[in-house]
């Protein structure tokens, strides 16, 4: 993230807080996968917060390269592919169900455009204007950076549960002042942006916790 090692501990610590309070309200085992992602989003913000630490030697040692590696994965592998399954697994409605598994198979498809950079490397980070900004040699083209957008976001704002459809919504609107604002770490930046959007998903288990009771007795 951003600014500081502090600021990224400190959201990978309520995101963390976030993910087990949702995780211990799910009553429905379709919503594990969205319970869940406000965990993901802090191991990342964890990642980044050692990798400020690491950020300052002269030279890039195994310890950072193995952390820059490990925030890429998420980002690039994990997020495309993920965010669609937690949506799709949520979604009630059939057509919308459907038009998921489109935007689930998009995010294979930039999963596996970004996996030869990942494995050939080579693969580092550093500090610009205070920001990470993630570096590798081969370039992708502007319409993978659309995809991964359609494939992260699309899903979400499909939804027809609130919460889904608001936490889609935060993360498009991080995209958008990422891209505008810092585009050189716009990968941390967005990530950043989901994981204070997963504050929703909290919100999302606590309100269905809180009516439970109230329908059974009704």
């Amino acid at each position: 993230m951003c600014f500081s090692p502090t600021a990224s501990f400190t959201t990978a610590g309520i995101t963390a807080v976030v993910a087990a309070v949702s995780l211990a309200r799910v009553t429905r085992r379709s919503e594990i996968p969205l319970a869940a992602m406000p965990l993901i989003f802090g191991v990342q913000q964890a990642i980044e917060g050692v990798l400020w630490l690491t950020l300052p030697d002269a030279a890039p040692g195994v310890l950072s390269n193995a952390l820059v590696l490990a925030f890429l994965i998420v980002a690039q592998l994990v997020w495309p592919v993920y965010a669609p399954i937690a949506a799709w697994s949520a979604e009630p409605d059939r057509r919308r169900r459907r038009a998921m598994l489109l935007c689930m198979g998009l995010g294979v498809a930039v999963a596996v455009s970004f996996l030869p950079a990942l494995i050939t490397g080579p693969h580092r980070a550093s500090v610009v204007n205070r920001c990470i900004v993630y570096q590798t040699h081969h370039t992708h083209p502007e319409l993978i950076g659309l995809a991964y957008l359609g494939a992260t976001c699309l899903p979400m704002l499909l939804s027809t549960r609130r919460v889904i459809a608001g936490l889609g919504g935060v993360v498009l609107a991080g995209s958008i002042v990422a891209y505008l604002f810092y585009w050189q770490a716009f990968i941390s930046v967005w990530c950043f942006f989901g994981a204070a959007g997963s504050a929703i998903i909290l919100a999302h288990f606590e309100h269905a916790r809180r009516t439970l009771p109230a329908l059974a007795a009704g």
